[in-house]
């Protein structure tokens, strides 16, 4: 049956289906996370309105937007309503609310403590379903030289090769480095291989000279640091 609902203008939808009405009105903070992201899909169907199907969405994410944000187009698409387009719109729009989170914050171009480290790779680590490890570069007087990705891995762990950490760094001319990892799972304690990994980088990086400052690990709730608590 000819679905005829995106013929409707917008102030013949019914009064739940016309947030972008209730922005206009009454301003951005007036609307529901449903409502917001039912202007992003812009049409329902025939037997549910854009704010319902949006609810629906949300139900099924616990109506935590963090979770939605770590969504793939696959996934998405998987709900009745949302197409490849309506996928990439809620995806693209949860990025840059991400994005401008971290812009409110000044990414520091010299590291002083773990939450500099924390600042400085929270946008590449957070919101994903797979572990990544990573290593920032650092100068003699610890400004960031660069960040660089070793490894991509499963959902529990990834291989961070010391050899290919230290050629790069060498490569940079590096006198010190960080490692960071992330948790996909939210877990904040280190695993016995994580332990194994770090003491194992610092004991090569005292035969090249190249100083392991810290061992972060992220999660989408916060960090934790080898260095503040005594481990490295």
């Amino acid at each position: 049956m000819e679905d005829y609902s995106n013929n409707l203008s917008i102030k013949s939808w019914a009064e739940a289906d016309r947030p972008r009405e209730k922005l206009s009105g009454q301003g951005r903070r007036a609307l529901t996370d449903a409502e917001l992201i039912a202007i992003l899909i812009g049409s329902g169907s025939r037997n549910e309105t854009a704010v319902e199907l949006s609810k629906r969405i949300l139900h099924h994410y616990d109506n935590d937007l963090n979770k939605l944000g770590k969504a793939g187009i696959a996934e998405l698409s998987k709900f009745k309503g949302i197409g490849e387009a309506k996928a990439i719109s809620i995806i693209a729009a949860l990025e840059i609310g991400r994005r401008r989170g971290e812009t409110e914050s000044a990414i520091p171009e010299v590291l002083t403590c773990s939450r500099d480290i924390y600042n400085v790779m929270r946008r590449h680590l957070m919101d994903l379903n797979h572990e990544e490890f990573w290593i920032i570069l650092l100068s003699q007087s610890s400004k960031v030289l660069g960040k660089e990705l070793i490894s991509k891995g499963g959902l529990n762990s990834t291989v961070a090769d010391p050899r290919i950490i230290y050629y790069t760094a060498v490569q940079h001319q590096a006198s010190s480095i960080v490692l960071v990892h992330n948790h996909p799972s939210g877990s904040l304690k280190p695993s016995r291989d994580d332990v194994m990994l770090t003491r194992k980088m610092v004991e090569a990086g005292k035969l090249l000279d190249i100083r392991v400052v810290d061992h972060v690990i992220i999660t989408d709730k916060g960090y934790f640091s080898f260095g503040d608590e005594a481990m490295l």
